[in-house]
């Protein structure tokens, strides 16, 4: 079926992801924005909050909402989509795809008669392109994911996994807090819930889903997360570091094998860094090993890849589009 123009509603498209989102939709050669819900910007111009949109559109904030539309976007806070869902009788010919985690999880994935399929196409786009209802990967859970697969799908992961992140203040959100200043971000790194970050539990339901083991015996992976806050505002940088045995070579051939039919992810022998990634919807994916211990670096943009960019390639394969329409971005290197 050709799809000539598809009819995009937003729900919570004032912050950090529904304005990356907005971005995309407006130069996607198949999507026109029906609506942009805000309640608290309800009538002013996009780019009166979005201002880098100054020019590029005279749409303004709705304060409601209608289903007259073949996709809605949840971008709003945590709890918000479920809560909407709830309240209100979606028809089914509407597309669902939720930024937020209320849905991640295979215990929360039903709700209100819709049942959400964890939206990560490297790991399973044939049964995104089926589903109505996507939720959409958390951006820690992506970056991390997409290092991991490779080896949870040859059966290499280990019982433990150390993993150390950093993410730029986007990631925190819109909403202020004592860490998310300039004050206390300028020249400043710190770790936040150590241990315990709310990205842990879909990274390992992933992993397991190609490593059954990997949850559920004795022998279960845990990940020992440890993520940082930097001194920047987009961008994750990730490490994994594990016992692996595998030469270097045949771990690359590996990964190059499993990635070569998805188009966002770039397996580099060469060193990352996160310009290289930044304001593009790719995630680079490099290997390092001392002995038989492997390092997996992986670094993806938090708001592209890991949010509005990922949600887009959704939509895409959802519609039955190649997943890169709208999203061939170009990284800025300086």
């Amino acid at each position: 079926m050709e799809i000539n123009s598809i009819k995009v509603g937003s729900i919570g498209a004032a912050g950090y992801t529904g304005g990356e989102l907005i971005r995309l939709l407006l130069n996607h050669p198949n999507a026109d924005i029906v609506f942009a819900q805000s309640s608290s910007n309800a009538g002013k111009l996009l780019s009166k909050v979005h201002s880098d949109l100054l020019g590029e559109t005279d749409i303004v904030f709705s304060n409601t909402h209608h289903f007259d539309i073949d996709v809605l976007f949840f971008c709003a806070g945590h709890g918000e989509a479920k809560k909407f869902l709830l309240e209100n009788e979606i028809p089914g010919h509407v597309k669902l795809i939720d930024i937020g985690n209320d849905f991640r999880l295979q215990k929360d994935a039903v709700t209100a008669g819709r049942t959400f399929v964890y939206g990560l196409p490297e790991l399973q786009r044939e049964l995104i392109k089926e589903k109505t209802s996507v939720a959409n990967p958390g951006c820690f859970a992506t970056t991390i994911q997409l290092g991991l697969l490779p080896l949870a799908k040859a059966g290499l992961l280990p019982q433990t996994i150390f993993t150390t992140g950093i993410t730029g203040s986007t990631g925190a959100g819109q909403s202020l807090s004592a860490t998310s200043h300039f004050s206390y971000r300028v020249n400043n790194i710190s770790a936040y819930k150590t241990l315990t970050h709310q990205h842990n539990d879909e990274i390992l339901q992933s992993l397991a889903s190609l490593q059954p083991q990997a949850i559920g015996s004795q022998t279960a992976t845990i990940l020992n997360f440890v993520p940082w806050r930097g001194d920047f505002s987009r961008g994750i940088f990730i490490s994994s570091q594990l016992h692996c045995e595998k030469d270097i070579d045949v771990l690359y051939e590996m990964y190059e094998t499993y990635y070569e039919t998805h188009p966002f992810v770039v397996v580099s022998k060469d060193t990352i860094h996160l310009k290289q990634v930044v304001n593009t919807n790719k995630c680079f994916v490099q290997l390092e090993k001392v002995g038989d211990t492997l390092v997996v670096h992986s670094a993806l943009d938090n708001l592209l890849k890991g949010a509005s960019g990922q949600a887009v390639q959704n939509m895409n394969l959802m519609f039955g589009l190649d997943e890169t329409i709208g999203l061939k971005l170009k990284a800025a290197s300086f």
